[in-house]
């Protein structure tokens, strides 16, 4: 019997490449006996990534989750691993250093034994405060190396990364192929290389099922001398999440490997509690289109669990564009035409902003830009007309070092705009603030909590954190759950408010505003303005402000409800629907027009717009 392959069941993985929640904690422990009696796993992926943001969204107290769900784990042995994204830890946007140490000391107390750190760009000054907070709180380190398939992206720049993390006195790397488009041979003479040169480093192989490749880079990676495999259960194993134990496990023993056995009936149950929670009501947010591996990942190089979202951007944009291409005497497009065309517009976009690896938040600047670009090219604007303020942070150097040069088209942008490179380390940016967060849980009477795990929640997610402590999370997402419950069973039939909506005409409100974006429902169904279906509530008034992605209204379908996002960042400038209105696919309910707005202490809706148009007489 040759070398012992060992397998991590990436349990919080599974359900976030899936959807938007993972289960409760009650669901958690219910589970977690039957994963030690599956006898094959020596990690479980426990939590990091949005797994605490998750639990406050729920209303529940997220590290009360983390201690009750790693500590059967524990008992037996089997390492628990979590995921953090180095300069931004457990959020989106940077965290400051005192509050990145005081995670590690925080989750190792609450029984995580392994910290997995990425820096989307790969810049390994991110994360050499990640290797040494993990050591320093008596946590095994392992850095993650972002792969992407780029010409930059070659095995001796991946090598020359490890160089630094070894040097910062990582235990493991982790090669992490988040859009599962790594091929095969890149990726064994990668960890190749990796043992040849530190052969004291464990090396864990996490790769997505999406485009296809992913067992034979196993069976490479595994033949080069990876040391572990990151594997999932149905029913969330392939699709566009990972593959499965039990085709790995067979795929290696017949290669001549050493790995565990499995109990099946333990992985039966395993099986039947993880639909049993989908069904409950995790289900009601998973996208199907998950379910499926798509070869079109493979030319765009986007993460799987981003089609999803795309898809519902283009439709956004379908009428308006077609609207566009009328009124110049041009042929409409059909969606798949205009897939293709985002495709292609990523593949140009990408090597100009100098290669990020699109891993989130990365993958969402460039797939974001490439659609503003399609939509302005198609409109006749010129490229690069939409860039929004986060893309612009990651060009100028904020968020850490390019892998490659920026096109000259864009050096030349960020003159005219008088913006500056940064090029210092970015942790310097962002001083301390664990002092400023002590102050306002003194102000509230809130305890620090155990190990400080309390400070450490409001110190990372402040608005997540206070709305748990209100109370108004849990009546949210209970909110939520009832009316995603009620759609999915008969059709609720909603009044119309007695105020009637102004007429207004759409072609002349697209002249009057030619940057404004359309907000389509995408599917057929009832139009409602709030998820709260005992209220009649009319429609946003103008002016009012939504992020890019935040729902602008639902529309319930005949198998639940959906959202209908922003696609941009910007004010509503009119609105064309009203209060359950039985709606077409497609059909445009209101106009955004985008508009750059800070993180905080923006009006959400002011008094006036300029330039308001009248309504159509």
């Amino acid at each position: 019997m040759g070398r012992e392959i060992k397998f991590s069941l990436v349990y919080r993985d599974m359900w976030q490449s899936s959807g938007k929640y993972v289960p409760r904690v009650d669901q958690l422990t219910e589970v977690a006996p039957a994963i030690i009696d599956m006898g094959c796993f020596d990690r479980v992926e426990t939590n990091g990534g949005a797994f605490e943001q998750v639990n406050l969204l729920f209303g529940e107290n997220p590290n009360r989750a983390v201690r009750a769900w790693t500590a059967p784990f524990q008992k037996v042995g089997i390492q628990t691993h979590m995921l953090e994204r180095g300069l931004n830890a457990l959020r989106m946007n940077p965290v400051p250093a005192d509050v990145r140490k005081l995670m590690y000391q925080v989750k190792k107390k609450q029984g995580v034994d392994i910290s997995r750190s990425f820096c989307g760009l790969n810049d390994h000054r991110n994360l050499r405060l990640s290797v040494e907070g993990a050591k320093a709180a008596g946590m095994i380190s392992q850095a993650a190396l972002s792969i992407t398939n780029s010409p930059v992206h070659t095995v001796d720049y991946y090598l020359g990364v490890v160089e630094h993390l070894v040097d910062y006195g990582c235990d493991e790397i982790c090669v992490k192929d988040m859009a599962g488009i790594g091929r095969p041979t890149f990726l064994a003479q990668l960890v190749g290389g990796i043992k040849k040169r530190f052969p004291q480093i464990k090396v864990q192989y996490h790769g997505h099922a999406g485009p296809g490749f992913s067992p034979a880079s196993m069976l490479e990676v595994a033949r080069a001398g990876a040391d572990y495999l990151d594997v999932a259960v149905e029913p969330l194993s392939w699709g566009k999440v990972h593959p499965d134990v039990i085709t790995i496990r067979e795929m290696l023993k017949a290669d001549g490997f050493m790995v565990k056995d499995i109990n099946m009936d333990a992985y039966m149950e395993v099986r039947a509690l993880t639909q049993k929670y989908i069904d409950d009501f995790l289900g009601y947010w998973i996208d199907p289109n998950n379910s499926h591996m798509s070869s079109l990942l493979v030319g765009c190089g986007l993460p799987g669990g981003m089609m999803g979202s795309m898809m519902a951007d283009l439709t956004g944009f379908q009428e308006a564009i077609n609207m566009s291409l009328r009124a110049q005497g041009q042929r409409e497009l059909t969606l798949d035409n205009l897939m293709v065309m985002l495709f292609k517009e990523v593949e140009y976009v990408w090597p100009r902003l100098g290669y990020p690896p699109l891993v989130t938040p990365f993958s969402q600047y460039v797939k974001n830009t490439a659609l503003m670009n399609l939509m302005n090219q198609l409109k006749g604007h010129p490229r690069w007309t939409t860039l929004d303020k986060d893309t612009w942070n990651m060009i100028l150097g904020k968020m850490g070092q390019l892998p490659g040069p920026l096109a000259p088209e864009i050096i030349d942008l960020a003159k005219e705009k008088g913006l500056e490179f940064y090029t210092g380390i970015p942790q310097d940016a962002f001083p301390d603030e664990l002092d400023h967060f002590r102050a306002l849980m003194d102000e509230e009477g809130w305890d620090y909590g155990q190990d400080d795990e309390e400070l450490f929640e409001m110190a990372m997610h402040e608005r997540q954190y206070r709305d748990y402590k209100s109370g108004v999370a849990k009546e949210r997402f209970n909110k939520e759950l009832e009316a995603k419950r009620a759609a999915a069973g008969a059709p609720i039939v909603v009044e119309r408010p007695v105020v009637e909506m102004p007429a207004f005409d759409l072609e002349t409100l697209t002249a009057r505003y030619p940057e404004a974006l359309p907000v389509q429902v995408p599917e057929k169904g009832q139009l409602l303005w709030q998820v709260d279906l005992t209220d009649v509530s009319e429609a946003p008034a103008v002016g009012t402000a939504f992020r890019a992605g935040e729902a602008v209204a639902y529309v319930q379908t005949f198998y639940g409800l959906q959202e209908v996002p922003a696609a941009a960042d910007g004010r509503i400038v009119a609105v064309m629907a009203r209060q359950g209105d039985r709606l077409v696919k497609g059909q445009v309910i209101a106009l955004l027009l985008p508009e750059e707005l800070p993180e905080e202490g923006f009006e959400k809706q002011p008094e006036k717009l300029p330039d308001e148009p009248a309504k159509r007489e």
